[in-house]
């Protein structure tokens, strides 16, 4: 049955005594702990005075202070520290928006802030079990895995959890008068809380919240049993009674000093072990318990063999979970005997730390950990501390070998996905780098196609944003919205998952092929052009990408099955191989490495670039001789090298590039925009970010036609890194043009 402490700190008045609080948490604090505390207490009670929201998940005490008390007190008997108490008592205020958190963070300190933070962002699941018009014990299992799966990815300190725990079981207590919240409350409770609690191992939360959630959600049932608990009640008290007597005299006998108690049988639990087993209360052997306390480990098993001796055990029903321990990392024996009146009898041994570690779970464990290390070295395990939480955060019900083996794998998986909320409040996971047009497809097809815009926390962001967990997401459409082959080009950014990207390329599969032939033919001609590429064998470049004909590889581009940017890697590909010379030469057929191009045809020579066409890999390239400057490297299609072809032929020499493609080349840009305030600050931004090395930049601006001209000189790696650059340019507000300068 279910026991709510009653609040022993009002006084008679029904003020709160924070003295009296204090006095009564089962922690001893030092005088400053205790100071912040009651800083804490009075800052709660005067934020409880000022205007505040609603906190948007049903379980709004009235007054925020005294859930902010009761809060701690639930935490202070985990046995947490002081900064988490503090962080507690003030959560319910931030929540409500009476308290700012920067306002925490001065007066109590980063760690206290970081705390309310963390259940901040927890908090975003509340209201997601309030979707449902008929609640039922327990939802669908997709939804609830990514719920779980979400909280992993939100909780980077156990703390963290243990307050919104503590929170969330004020909460359902809250409401034990409210029908209309309660139900919601529970069904939220029952979904993500008690199996998180159950995961960190805190008996004592568990229950509590298990037979509430089942309270609320199945109330006929719940009364039905407690019923039959109550009936029994004197009987059975009756009954433990003597079976402690006759197990005190026989293990004092032998020396062995325990600590027996009956052990009380949740309701939840006698109600879920009888729908799992399809028997009816009288079958549940452990409505009759007994927990027997020993000193050492080796005490465990030597109480077994006696309790055994005393009493004839049932085959099938001995559990040795200290061997053997839960997930979660509960250990004791278990098992169920034919005690006195031949009545059916559960009795489960184990240690006093044991117990602790049921009762409190993760709390124990930091508490037992920390015991063997002295302050100096507590820093040093707190990783660990975090990363046992990770491990044991990841949970599903323990359904089997198979399941068990797939949990050990999924913590990663979650590792690398992000979790986003729908306007409806579902929740949606993607892998890590998801963008709003990735989120569109995933909700389906046809919002994918007709997006047209996105928000995310009600604000307007672009399609290529990088979308990050707890986030709410709203997808803009328009009626006659169709995919953008742009989407396609992985340099832009706007998909990062497959499952997106194989939906827009069957969009553009399912077009005409005359359409997406002249599609095609648009974006390689655009780009080609960008990049001052004019003298491309679109026949020797449709034989690199493995289509038979140009016209297949523009309706392979304008259907999506390739990209443009594939077309430039092969392009670059096949300039930087040998091909048949362009330009006649003579001299005997020699080749040599210097710097970043191979020249054949004479001997060891230095080169350097033409400062007139400024070429880079990718480019068809010649060589010209120079006096005293060894060899100038020109574009093949440079108006000064086929100038120098008319008047010096001789010294005009066949070369390619070499295996250096790590170096940065010079290139101009030219760029045409209608003027604006801040745009050479945006192109200048957009450069930094792609992390591009601006050599020079001149601008002029026309006031009378309200335009601006920019000339540009900048390094790149090769002709894919500028084609992507060019790309971003041409996607910046009010630039109708930004090209490669072939000259």
């Amino acid at each position: 049955m279910v026991q709510v402490r009653e609040q022993s700190y009002l006084d008679e008045s029904g003020d709160v005594d924070l003295d009296r609080w204090l006095a009564q948490l089962p922690i001893a604090f030092s005088a400053e702990e205790s100071e912040r505390l009651s800083q804490a207490a009075c800052v709660a009670r005067d934020a409880q005075a000022l205007p505040g929201i609603d906190g948007g998940d049903w379980a709004i005490q009235a007054n925020c202070f005294l859930a902010g008390l009761e809060t701690a007190q639930i935490l202070a008997d985990l046995h947490v520290g002081a900064d988490c108490l503090v962080a507690a008592i003030l959560y319910r205020a931030v929540r409500e928006q009476r308290l700012q958190l920067q306002t925490v963070i001065a007066e109590f300190g980063k760690e206290v802030g970081s705390l309310i933070g963390g259940v901040l962002r927890m908090a975003a699941i509340s209201g997601l079990h309030g979707q449902s018009e008929a609640p039922v014990l327990g939802q669908a299992h997709g939804q609830k895995d990514n719920i779980r799966k979400m909280l992993i990815a939100l909780v980077d300190d156990v703390r963290v959890a243990l307050i919104k725990l503590a929170e969330r079981t004020s909460a359902i207590r809250a409401v034990k008068d409210d029908e209309l919240r309660r139900v919601v409350v529970a069904q939220e409770v029952f979904d993500v809380y008690a199996p998180l609690a159950h995961r960190l191992g805190i008996g004592q939360l568990k229950w509590e919240l298990e037979d509430l959630s089942f309270r609320y959600i199945y109330p006929d049932a719940y009364r039905k049993i407690a019923r039959l608990l109550d009936g029994k009640r004197l009987e059975r008290d009756r009954f433990i009674a003597r079976v402690r007597e006759e197990l005190n005299q026989v293990l004092h006998a032998e020396g062995v000093k325990v600590e027996i108690s009956g052990r009380a049988k949740h309701i939840y639990s006698i109600w879920r072990k009888m729908q799992r087993k399809g028997i009816g209360f009288s079958q549940v052997y452990d409505i009759r318990a007994i927990r027997i306390l020993v000193p050492e480990l080796r005490d465990c098993y030597a109480t077994l063999g006696l309790v055994h001796g005393l009493w004839r055990n049932i085959p099938n029903e001995f559990d040795d979970y200290i061997a053997n321990p839960k997930e979660n990392g509960y250990r004791s024996l278990h098992t169920a005997v034919v005690g006195p009146e031949g009545k059916v009898l559960e009795i489960q041994i184990r240690t006093q730390q044991m117990h602790e570690e049921a009762e409190l779970g993760v709390c124990a464990h930091w508490r037992y950990k920390g015991s063997d290390e002295d302050s100096g070295s507590m820093a040093s395990t707190y990783e660990e501390k975090i990363a046992w939480l990770r491990q044991v955060l990841d949970w599903h019900e323990e359904t089997g070998d198979n399941e068990s083996v797939a949990e050990q794998f999924s913590f990663d998986i979650a590792q690398d996905r992000v979790y986003i909320f729908t306007p409806q409040g579902d929740v949606v996971n993607l892998a890590q780098g998801a963008t709003p047009l990735d989120f569109a497809y995933h909700v389906h097809t046809e919002v994918g196609h007709r997006c047209r815009g996105a928000k995310v926390n009600g604000s307007i962001v672009p399609l290529t944003y990088t979308l990050v967990t707890g986030e709410r997401v709203e997808i803009l459409t328009s009626k006659d919205g169709e995919p953008k082959r742009d989407w396609l080009q992985p340099g832009l950014g706007y998909l990062r998952t497959s499952r997106a990207r194989a939906k827009v390329q069957h969009w553009f599969k399912a077009r005409a092929r005359d359409e997406n032939i002249d599609a095609g033919r648009q974006l390689l001609e655009r780009d080609f052009k960008r990049l001052a590429l004019t003298s491309i064998d679109y026949k020797r470049v449709a034989a690199k990408v493995q289509l038979p004909t140009v016209e297949d590889m523009y309706a392979a581009v304008g259907a999506g099955d390739i990209t443009a940017s594939q077309v430039m890697n092969a392009a670059q590909s096949m300039f930087g191989a040998p091909s048949e010379p362009k330009l006649k030469m003579e001299g005997p057929s020699t080749s040599a490495f210097r710097d970043q191009v191979r020249v054949q045809g004479v001997g060891n020579l230095l080169t350097h670039m033409a400062g007139c066409c400024k070429p880079v890999p990718g480019d068809a390239i010649a060589g010209f001789i120079t006096q005293g400057r060894g060899v100038s490297i020109h574009r093949a299609d440079c108006a000064r090298l086929i100038h120098l072809l008319d008047t010096s032929p001789e010294r005009v020499i066949e070369v390619t590039w070499g295996a250096s493609p790590e170096d940065s080349y010079q290139v101009e840009i030219a760029i045409e925009a209608y003027d604006r305030q801040g745009l050479l600050r945006d192109v200048t931004e957009m450069l930094a970010n792609a992390r591009i090395n601006v050599l020079g930049i001149q601008t002029q601006s026309n006031r009378k036609t309200h335009t601006a001209t920019m000339r540009l000189t900048v390094e790149v790696q090769n002709l894919g890194s500028l084609s992507r650059l060019l790309e971003r340019l041409n996607r910046l507000k009010n630039i109708s043009s930004a090209v490669r300068l072939s000259e």
